[in-house]
């Protein structure tokens, strides 16, 4: 259940992240979600592809600082409550998030979010106890 996830460290100048994106284009790989947290020197570009492993591969090779996290893709209902009882159920648990984005995707009827949490065997574990529909790596690569 656990989804990889590409973290690419930029410098804040212009042109980085055509970059990243151009490398991945040039090799076929497609991006399903992203997000990009940035201070005023440095960004943390995260992304979900159809080909993880790759990804990173081909980044690396490009001389970029990038990473492999394991996170979480849960499905919940597109609408109001739809985040708050997932929410509710990891703070049950006591388990922080550390940072999630939300995401378009084809799930009929369902919003598509991506959460880092401190620790994800758990979260999993409890996550799927309460009902909450959790997107296999899988999945989200071809969606």
């Amino acid at each position: 259940m656990k989804v990889k996830q590409i973290s690419v460290f930029l410098e804040n100048k212009s042109g980085r992240l055509a970059a990243v994106t151009a490398v991945l284009a040039k090799h076929g790989i497609n991006i399903r979600a992203l997000s990009i947290a940035d201070t005023s020197d440095f960004g943390i570009l995260r992304l979900i592809v159809d080909q993880p492993d790759k990804a990173f591969e081909v980044l690396k090779q490009e001389d970029f600082t990038v990473s492999v996290t394991d996170v979480i893709g849960v499905e919940m209902p597109d609408q109001p409550g739809g985040l708050a009882q997932v929410l509710a159920e990891l703070e049950k648990a006591e388990i922080n998030i550390e940072y999630l984005y939300a995401f378009l995707g084809k799930a009929p009827g369902g919003a598509l979010v991506v959460f880092k949490v401190e620790n994800i065997d758990t979260a999993i574990e409890k996550l799927l106890a309460s009902g909450v529909k959790l997107l296999p790596g899988e999945t989200l690569y071809k969606m």
